[in-house]
């Protein structure tokens, strides 16, 4: 039996590959939309992809079996324990199978027992796997997907708080508990393969080892040690919880009913920065804040790579808008690939960050551009012993908000910005710019450049909330 995970560091995902060497099949477990990856794999160990699974409906990016099916005619394997509303709609056209607690399949020469696993999702289901073409009589793995992650469990709150249905959360985090009591009836040696690592916004502390062990889990995983206590365990589930990325409300309907089919891998048009200014293109600019913050082209949106570009870009793009990326040549497959896997199809053109920054410095360039004001912490505290009065917007999580605050401060997590126009706190002209911060600088920058985008004057707080205890730490405190 072969067994390989295929991980993606910006949005902290595995997808697994199994496969067996004696009949040459094999099948990968929660594949991303771009597959060449997983078919060059397999191709590399002499293997052909026969199935392909999904441990459930995901919201953080989009499901790459149909694509696979397309492509190879691999079967799709999918729960059927999700009703009417979570079961997947675009099953028609492609051989597929509905799996249900205690089914068996086998690819070649390896076993797959299907648990339902609810709690994350009503839906998901995690696999038993054992190598009977090995001569194994007893499980090896438990592919966990969702469920279990290393230190962690999945979320239970995302049908409530990224997909809009209202009153759910406490219900899935006790069938949640009661899942996490099933898993602890398992061997201790049992090898747990997660779908996802530390980065990912599908828990709240997520581990950064790529797998574990039911008995390490067993031990370690806090949320776990909680699950014979449901009222203490759905308290810790509930809480603190990072606000999800708005994007994860379209992951989840494009997922269920049918991911749209994708284009060739074709990487976009280079380009040189005078064409940036054409309209109704979305700029994303990759450069170093303090480079973006004094020059950069009106309505651009900042961000940096890594889990962070997923994050923030998929909640301030949306699906139809065409994309152009200022970035670094190395860093461009990379970057589109991100977009690809959220549903960013319109990557049209791109242009080097070393071209637009040479642009940036010359007369006509700079005339063209835009700059962010920025304060220190330093200054803040002038201002406001001044007497000043500044509308401010936080935009960390809500926990980081209740632990402390700026009086007066409106709290929207940067990632649902888009979502409450309303409450974003409005400016008079002539009046003091929208101070927004996070707690070093990083999440409030991007939040800055998708306010401007929308017609906000503001002003980002220089190393954030950070910064602002530290200038305060000798003075009478600043939050309640």
């Amino acid at each position: 039996m072969l067994l390989r995970q295929i991980y993606d560091e910006d949005l902290a995902q595995a997808a697994w590959l199994l496969g067996c060497q004696k009949t040459g099949e094999a099948i990968v477990i929660d594949p991303e939309r771009d597959v060449d990856r997983y078919l060059q794999l397999a191709s590399e160990h002499g293997l052909r992809i026969v199935a392909v699974a999904e441990t459930h409906i995901h919201a953080d990016f989009l499901s790459g079996a149909r694509a696979l099916s397309d492509a190879v005619g691999a079967r799709v394997m999918v729960s059927g324990e999700g009703g009417d509303d979570w079961s997947s709609r675009w099953l028609e056209d492609h051989p597929h199978q509905e799996l249900h607690d205690g089914d068996v399949f086998r690819i070649g020469g390896i076993e797959f027992k299907v648990h339902h696993t609810p709690g994350h999702t009503p839906e998901h289901i995690s696999f038993l796997v054992t190598d009977v073409g090995g001569g194994a009589d007893e499980p090896l793995g438990f592919l966990s997907g969702d469920f279990v992650f290393v230190g962690d469990l999945g979320r239970p709150d995302l049908l409530e708080t990224a997909a809009g249905i209202s009153g759910v959360m406490e219900g899935s985090a006790r069938q949640l508990a009661a899942s996490a009591r099933s898993f602890l009836d398992l061997p201790d040696y049992i090898q747990v393969l997660p779908a996802h690592g530390a980065g990912s916004a599908c828990g709240k502390a997520l581990g950064a080892i790529p797998q574990s062990t039911v008995g390490y889990e067993r031990r370690f995983n806090q949320a776990l040690s909680l699950a014979e206590d449901d009222t203490a365990f759905v308290s810790n589930m509930l809480s603190g919880q990072p606000a999800p990325p708005l994007y994860f409300k379209r992951m989840k309907q494009q997922n269920r009913d049918g991911v749209p089919r994708l284009r060739a891998l074709d990487p976009p048009r280079e380009v040189r920065p005078e064409a940036l200014l054409e309209k109704n293109l979305q700029v994303i600019d990759l450069r170093d804040w303090p480079a973006f913050r004094e020059h950069h082209l009106p309505g651009a949106l900042w961000s940096r790579t890594g889990a962070f570009f997923c994050a923030s870009v998929g909640s301030y793009v949306e699906p139809e808008q065409q994309v152009a990326l200022i970035c670094k040549a190395s860093d461009l497959d990379r970057l589109r690939r991100c977009l690809i896997r959220i549903g960013l199809d319109q990557l049209v053109a791109w242009c080097p960050s070393e071209t637009f920054q040479a642009h940036v410095e010359t007369a006509s360039g700079a005339s063209t551009m835009v700059s962010t004001p920025e304060l220190s912490a330093a200054d803040l505290l002038d201002r406001l012993e001044s007497g000043a009065s500044l509308p401010i917007l936080d935009v960390r999580r809500g926990d980081e908000f209740e632990a402390g605050h700026l009086e007066g401060a409106v709290n929207i997590p940067h990632t649902r910005l888009m979502e409450a126009p309303e409450r974003i706190p409005t400016t008079e002209k002539g009046s003091e710019p929208l101070l927004v911060h996070c707690l070093s600088g990083i999440r409030s920058a991007a939040a800055c450049s998708a306010l401007e985008r929308e017609g906000h004057v503001v002003s980002n707080l220089a190393g954030g909330w950070a910064a602002w205890r530290k200038a305060t730490s000798n003075e009478p405190a600043k939050s309640p």
